[in-house]
């Protein structure tokens, strides 16, 4: 597996986001970046992104977290980010994304964690907590899903799923602003390119699309079953926290409400925005976390 690793020069300056780098190996030569804010004795919110997106994607929420005398971790999945980028698209796999994950997430020795959850952040989440359901407190999922194969996919997904696999052209801050209500400063949009110097960086954002199960034969499909039958006994509490304006996930929210206990007489709300709900709503959405989190602070 050759191993690509974007010069840490392409991040600097980069507006609102101004946290300390933190680096942990997940796997031989294989190194993810997170970032570490707040108390560290306070309980930890785990922020995860999705595609194609990086932790700069929760800049504007993280301070208002933290601020709120609470840890918070937003890491950068494999090939994303500051995160190390295998070359290959065919270096990535559902399974191994899980591992990488599992293997930051113990090496942290993280408990009594609150899940945020979007995109694919929600597909290696929710699989995640299903796995580690001692280590999480409550899950706040905002525009994401985990899906099993068994159901119809909309058809939007089904062309980014095209354009993803075979387009030579992946602009990626063009991707994000797609999926964005406001419009994106040159700044920002500079940013979500930062991590991607050439086209053979964005195998990891190339790969993800074709990895999310759309029928019952995928490979993830079965993992992913037995997942739901974690989260269906899950009573711990579920907050569901979509976008009004996301063809790709809408109804997600309410099938997900019926499924899962914990769901059951949440403050679930709708927000204004897009697919990149932490774009539209930033404020919003880490307001919804804090007062989840109301009573859990440092002691």
């Amino acid at each position: 597996m050759r191993i690509l690793r974007t010069d840490e020069a392409r991040f600097a300056g980069l507006p609102d986001y101004p946290f300390a780098p933190h680096y942990l190996n997940v796997a031989p030569n294989l190194r993810m970046h997170y970032v570490d804010e707040g108390p560290g004795n306070a309980s930890p919110v785990l922020m995860l992104h999705g595609e194609p997106s990086w932790s700069y994607l929760y800049r504007r929420m993280i301070p208002l977290v933290a601020d709120s005398g609470h840890r918070v971790l937003a890491p950068d999945l494999i090939g994303f980010g500051k995160s190390d980028k295998p070359a290959s698209v065919e270096d990535y796999s559902y399974d191994r994304h899980m591992a990488w994950l599992t293997s930051w997430l113990e090496a942290l020795n993280l408990e009594n964690i609150t899940l945020v959850c979007q995109n694919w952040g929600s597909l290696l989440g929710l699989r995640l907590a299903a796995a580690h359901p001692q280590r999480f407190s409550r899950i706040i999922v905002g525009n994401g899903m985990l899906p099993t194969g068994e159901n119809r996919v909309p058809a939007v997904f089904t062309l980014w799923k095209a354009f993803a696999t075979h387009s030579p052209w992946f602009p990626v801050g063009r991707i994000v602003q797609l999926g964005t209500e406001r419009t994106l400063s040159k700044c920002e949009l500079a940013a979500y390119e930062a991590p991607f110097p050439s086209p053979e960086y964005k195998a990891g954002a190339r790969a993800f699309p074709k990895l999310v199960p759309v029928s019952g034969t995928d490979p993830s499909s079965e993992a992913n079953k037995a997942a739901w039958r974690v989260l269906e006994t899950w009573k711990k509490p579920f907050i569901t926290c979509f976008s009004n304006g996301d063809p790709i996930t809408r109804g997600g929210d309410r099938y997900m409400q019926r499924r899962i206990p914990g769901a059951h007489g949440q403050p679930h709300i709708t927000l204004r925005g897009g697919h990149f709900l932490q774009e539209d709503s930033p404020e919003d959405f880490a307001r919804i976390i804090n007062d989840a989190l109301k009573g859990e602070r440092a002691a």
